[in-house]
């Protein structure tokens, strides 16, 4: 997207740290914004779409896996760091996955279940800025 198409205005987004049998899914993007990065799987909300439903829609649409929603876990805000960058406002989620196994869309083209007290053990991933943060507040709310 060009700097003359950018949003003049902040999008909001959502992520989910997912929870399964005491492992947090990570996915790779695999454009930008963020590319090569892991982070947690999500996108925009649409217009009149609530934070839950656009949770649920991203988390089909990007990993085929259905999720129980249980609270937001923090937010993180991406602000335009070059010309073309975008101004976001990510909504974090803890969740637990309910159904299916990872089939990635084209935006992502990775996918790792990862201990969340192994995260800091992971040098050799690229992850996005705040990332730990988030998953640890999400983990307290999974097992609090």
């Amino acid at each position: 997207m060009s700097a003359a198409a950018q949003p003049t205005h902040p999008q909001i987004a959502v992520s989910a740290a997912i929870f399964r049998d005491g492992k947090v899914l990570l996915t790779r993007r695999a454009r930008s914004p963020a590319k090569g990065f892991y982070s947690l799987p999500g996108g925009r909300v649409e217009f009149g779409e609530s934070l839950h439903h656009a949770l649920a829609r991203e988390i089909d649409e990007e990993t085929g896996l259905k999720i129980e929603i249980i609270g937001l876990a923090g937010w993180r805000e991406v602000l335009p760091a070059t010309a073309g960058a975008g101004h976001y406002l990510i909504m974090s989620f803890a969740a637990r996955w309910v159904a299916g196994e990872p089939a990635l869309n084209d935006e992502l083209d990775d996918h790792r279940w990862i201990a969340p007290d192994a995260l800091a053990d992971l040098g050799d991933l690229q992850l996005t800025g705040g990332l730990e943060e988030v998953i640890q507040a999400a983990y307290r709310l999974i097992e609090p």
